[in-house]
């Protein structure tokens, strides 16, 4: 059986980890927001994993059992809240606009106290609130049918056969298919599939992996349909990705 850490309390501070190293799975009572200001993280619980670059943050909500995946050599950073200024009680992917990511890095530098450093953790909270979420979110199937089609393009993102060719390697339809990912996924067969390699680019990304073989890797066409889509989805270029 897998042993979950409990904390009583989410830790604050700086966690420099080295690719591949991560934080196994625990949970603790209070709230948590994740940020790599270098690097990308992962997180992942039992709904799924998200993903976060240095222009996002994710929340995770007291009581949550998640652990940590550091891609690229990640600079974390971990402020743990008594209270929740987001009122979300699953975890979500923020923007982290250029003040609040230095908020944040402040904030976690010196875990001392003070007054000083409360000011500093009112007004981050004050910049959280007005972060917008931005879904970058690859849910988990439960159906058998669907969680082996998810496990098959998984293991090859670049695989571009149809949902119907999928299916019938599942032993199903397309259209159960189809249905089976709204009721679980709540998104559409071609949107999960974009969000799988749009993730699985990012982690490539930091890797070291070159753009184009990266967009390849993933089942673009060619690296500038793999940017275009890259920009629409995260606002710049993956040349761009780590020089924020």
């Amino acid at each position: 059986m897998l042993e979950i850490r409990h904390l009583s309390q989410a830790p604050t501070g700086r966690r420099p980890l080295a690719p591949g190293g991560g934080i196994g799975a625990h949970r603790h009572d209070t709230h948590q927001i994740v940020y790599a200001c270098r690097g990308v993280l992962s997180v992942t619980t039992d709904a799924g994993t998200w993903v976060a670059p240095a222009n996002r943050a994710i929340w995770i909500p007291a009581g949550t059992v998640h652990e940590h995946r550091a891609h690229g050599s990640t600079d974390l950073r971990l402020v743990g809240l008594t209270s929740d200024p987001l009122g979300l009680a699953r975890p979500a992917v923020l923007a982290v606009e250029p003040l609040l990511r230095e908020l944040i890095i402040a904030y976690t530098a010196d875990p001392g106290d003070g007054a000083e450093r409360d000011r500093l953790l009112a007004v981050l909270l004050d910049r959280l609130r007005r972060s917008p979420e931005r879904p970058f979110h690859l849910p988990t199937a439960r159906d058998p049918r669907l969680a082996a089609v998810c496990a098959m393009l998984g293991d090859d993102p670049a695989d571009g056969r149809t949902l119907a060719q999928l299916a019938a390697q599942a032993g199903t339809s397309g259209r159960t298919l189809a249905r089976l990912c709204r009721a679980e996924l709540g998104m559409t067969f071609p949107q999960w599939r974009t969000q799988l390699r749009l993730q699985r680019a990012l982690l490539l990304l930091a890797d070291g992996m070159s753009v184009t073989a990266v967009a390849h890797r993933c089942g673009w066409a060619s690296a500038s349909a793999f940017i275009d889509v890259f920009r629409r989805a995260l606002g710049y270029t993956p040349g761009r990705a780590f020089t924020l």
